[in-house]
């Protein structure tokens, strides 16, 4: 998430210690997994980590949960000072949201699109990591002192909905460089109008509530849980999706921009995001998901926005950074790398979904020979995905040190 310095003022020195326990973290989560051999995955369910059978022992799944804590510990205090900034400027979350021109019709716009999207993310990600270090803190007592035992439906709803809200935080925080860099390509602004704020607000509450999709097998749940994690599941992608493809088209069109390289990752962005919701929406219906949950679709669906959709995002705004603000014609190994990207990206994904569609389990250490057709094929698709990923991250690195080199 990035909040220009046009809009609030943010602290540098939360950015690094943001950074600091992030890095921290993933080495700790590194270490549990590659020397400790710990296998529980993000889910990382009570009581697994406790009982691994021989695995692995209680320090690798400590240091695991431990370098969760402090990613999230990072992140909050980095919501906290953007909490702290949007407040100081707008008065409260609500007027950062746009709710008096959005509810009490003070106005025709709210806050810039990247005000509103970012006090979406601050919202529920905060809730989403307390929960998170909830449960992260009662698993690890558990670890060395077995007497103190959780409910194992509490634990399990508080980690689906720790994980299921920050994953989907991530493509709202992305897309923030959608609003940013095409108003300024296209020379077009991108108004928050009450349409525009009702899908933040209505995403807003859907986020939060979404995640009992994914515990439909519990049937020690309430009913109504699972009833509304269902019907959210085909309404929780589609407010803010639209608005911002409609509002993306709208600001292209006739415009006359001029396309590069930042310019093409962030459409091509909009078409990932958008292909990844159907198949999601497909999962999302029960008759199909208790068929197709344990299978390779599902992977397939959350590739697709992750990384033709938020991933694309990231590399259009890394280029955006490295051509100084401003367009920059493309070089042809960068254009090769842009469509080796796409197709090899859509190549990729697509064998995943086939995968799927042929029954092809997920979470599977061995797979039968019947199926490893889908895995070569999604090998050679990743293959080139990562080639063009690297040249995307060589220009940006060759840009910094030019620049570096020209400030001294």
């Amino acid at each position: 998430m990035a909040l220009p310095a046009q809009y609030v003022q943010l602290s540098p020195a939360l950015f690094i210690a943001n950074l600091v326990l992030f890095l921290l973290g993933v080495v700790l989560i590194l270490v549990g997994v590659l020397w400790g051999k710990f296998a529980g995955a993000w889910t990382f369910l009570y009581p697994m980590p406790g009982h691994s059978m021989g695995i692995w022992d209680n320090d690798a799944a400590a240091l695991f949960m431990v370098g969760l804590l402090l990613i999230g510990t990072g992140f909050l205090l980095l919501y906290l000072d953007v909490a702290r900034a949007l407040i100081g400027e707008y008065g409260s979350l609500a007027h950062a949201l746009g709710w008096p021109q959005l509810f009490l019709g003070k106005g025709k716009y709210g806050p810039p699109p990247t005000v509103v999207a970012s006090t979406m993310v601050l919202i529920v990600n905060t809730i989403g990591i307390v929960s998170g270090a909830s449960i992260l803190l009662m698993m690890l007592i558990n670890l060395y002192f077995p007497r103190f035992t959780i409910d194992p439906l509490l634990a399990k709803n508080l980690i689906y909905f720790f994980g299921h809200v920050f994953i989907n935080a991530t493509i709202y925080m992305a897309v923030i460089a959608v609003y940013e860099i095409l108003p300024r390509y296209t020379q077009r602004p991108w108004p928050s109008n009450r349409v525009f704020l009702a899908a933040f607000t209505a995403s807003t509450v859907l986020v939060i509530f979404i995640y009992p999709h994914h515990l439909l097998m519990d049937f020690a749940m309430p009913r109504w849980m699972l009833i509304m994690g269902q019907v959210i599941s085909y309404l929780n992608g589609l407010p803010v999706l639209v608005v911002t493809m409609y509002g993306a088209l709208t600001i292209i069109y006739r415009s006359g921009i001029k396309w590069d390289m930042a310019s093409g990752l962030l459409l091509l962005s909009m078409f990932g995001w958008a292909a990844g919701v159907i198949p999601a929406i497909v999962d999302g219906t029960i008759v199909i998901n208790h068929v197709m949950h344990n299978t390779l679709w599902v992977p397939g669906h959350f590739h697709t926005y992750l990384l033709l959709g938020m991933i694309a995002m990231v590399f259009g705004f890394m280029y955006y950074l490295a051509n100084g603000s401003r367009h920059v014609r493309a070089g042809m190994l960068d254009r090769l790398s842009f469509w080796a990207f796409a197709a090899a990206g859509m190549g990729f994904t697509f064998a995943f979904l086939y995968g799927g569609l042929s029954s092809v389990p997920r979470r599977y250490a061995v797979h039968l020979p019947e199926w490893l057709a889908y895995d070569r094929i999604a090998s050679v698709f990743a293959a080139v995905v990562i080639a063009a990923a690297l040249v995307f991250v060589a220009h940006f690195a060759s840009r910094l040190r030019t620049a570096r080199g020209g400030a001294t």
